[in-house]
């Protein structure tokens, strides 16, 4: 884990406009090997900063919880658990508290409109989408940017 003097970067349109960098109090770039191994130590990690920072106050759980599903996501289905692979994640707190996360993987991408909503009758068994569907309901912006190789996640 690397502190960066940079802010996440989007690529794209910035969801996150109303981060200005200069009012950032917190900036972290984290890069990790796709294993899913890797995922709960980064996750601890992140989370350590971020309350030690106070970020999120109050809804640090919330913020913990997505981290966890987006990073395990680009590992398992953008990075294909090819430990060759590399998935980053930048994460920013601005003065009032809210945590802007970026997480990218170096996979194909997908298209987030096409996946099936979980508490569906036809889905409730099935094993995919519950990670996304859980995302946003913790988060209070989440957009995909790069063919969905991007999540970019507001808690405020």
């Amino acid at each position: 884990m690397t502190d960066s003097s940079r802010p996440p970067s989007s690529g794209d349109s910035d969801p996150g406009a109303h981060f200005d960098s200069s009012k950032m109090e917190l900036k972290l770039s984290v890069k990790l090997r796709a294993e899913q191994n890797a995922v709960d130590q980064v996750v601890r990690s992140v989370m350590e900063v971020v309350r030690d920072s106070g970020c999120s106050p109050g809804r640090e759980d919330d913020v913990e919880l997505a981290l966890a599903e987006a990073l395990a996501n680009a590992v398992v289905h953008g990075a294909k658990c090819d430990a060759s692979k590399t998935v980053e994640c930048d994460v920013a707190c601005n003065q009032q508290g809210a945590v802007w996360i970026v997480v990218r993987d170096p996979g194909p991408g997908f298209d987030p409109t096409k996946i099936a909503h979980p508490l569906a009758e036809e889905n409730i068994y099935s094993h995919h989408g519950r990670g996304i569907f859980l995302i946003n309901q913790l988060m209070d912006e989440v957009r995909f940017r790069k063919n969905g190789t991007e999540i970019h996640m507001i808690k405020k």
